[in-house]
């Protein structure tokens, strides 16, 4: 899956690039609408949003919703897939992490 977006004139299904902000992690990111989330992410240059049980860094794998590497916490709930979430203006987008607590650099966050 690539980040890369079609310039509104190129596109050849005409669609007109609205833009849209979402919040990930404290930090304003753009993106135009029609967008998941993890497109938005992909865009931005993020390649990886998440921490597996071992620490390693996860981000789309399958991109249909079919896997579990792109989890992510929007507007308050837990676990939504990234790569199937349209992003909306205003989200709030928290990163989430799977690994044990106290390990280096994870993200410890409650049950």
């Amino acid at each position: 899956m690539s980040g890369r977006l079609v310039p509104a004139g190129s596109d050849p299904v005409r669609r007109t690039e609205r833009p849209l902000t979402v919040t990930v992690d404290g930090q304003a990111v753009p993106g135009v609408a029609g967008q998941t989330i993890g497109g938005v992410l992909l865009a931005a240059g993020r390649r990886s949003w998440r921490a597996g049980p071992s620490g390693a860094r996860r981000g789309v794998f399958c991109g249909i919703g079919v896997c579990f590497d792109c989890l992510v916490t929007v507007n308050g709930e837990r676990d939504v897939r990234a790569c199937g979430r349209r992003a909306h203006d205003g989200d709030t987008v928290v990163t989430q992490s799977r690994q044990a607590h106290g390990a280096a650099g994870a993200r410890e966050e409650g049950p």
